[in-house]
């Protein structure tokens, strides 16, 4: 039954069968997997869509990448189900299938990507405000070198983080030496004192 289908698909009808199914299949799968608590990280090229506050290097972002298994999976879910569409209910040339289908499968990408950034709006209980971490006393996590950006090691907000930090005299601060912020400088970097004993 199976072949007598295929068999009456034309190859570009087989393509966008074939995109929507295994795009379809790889979305529900993950999904699913997202909402049971499944480790759903992408390993595959990173490129940022979601601008995320990038406070720590530490917490994991989960925001939509453009390059993901999930954005490419919606794209080809969409890109044939377009295409089937308007290839067989339209009767449309190919080449205007063709071209709904790559409309619809960015569409797709677009619109996932509108919903990843306004989710990531909800998220407002439990972020931290870097206002919060003037006068906080911590240690140096990695050497601040004199005049450049190192770590420190700083708790704030019932939180110990790791954040970048410059030195206000711009003397070198060693690793382990205790330190206190004084002040946040643009771009979310710590300004710290070494702490006097």
């Amino acid at each position: 039954m199976l072949s007598l289908f295929l068999s009456q698909l034309t190859t570009l009808e087989s393509m966008y069968w074939v995109c929507a199914v295994v795009g379809g299949v790889v979305l529900v799968l993950r999904t699913i997997m997202m909402f049971m608590g499944g480790d759903v990280g992408d390993s595959d090229t990173d490129v940022d869509i979601d601008g995320g506050d990038g406070l720590d290097g530490d917490d994991t972002d989960n925001g939509f990448k453009i390059l993901s298994l999930q954005a490419i999976s919606s794209f080809l879910t969409m890109f044939g189900l377009v295409g089937l569409a308007m290839i067989k209910q339209s009767e449309l040339e190919p080449k205007w299938s063709l071209l709904g289908a790559v409309a619809g499968g960015c569409a797709m990408v677009w619109l996932m990507k509108q919903v990843f950034i306004k989710a990531m709006l909800l998220q407002s209980s439990g972020n931290l405000n870097l206002d919060n971490a003037v006068g906080a006393e911590g240690t140096v996590y990695l050497t601040i070198p004199s005049g450049g950006t190192g770590k420190v090691r700083v708790a704030f907000q019932n939180r110990l983080k790791v954040l970048e930090a410059r030195s206000q005299s711009g003397d070198e601060l060693k690793t382990g030496e205790e330190i206190k912020v004084v002040e946040i400088h643009s771009g979310n970097v710590l300004i710290v004192n070494k702490r006097s004993s």
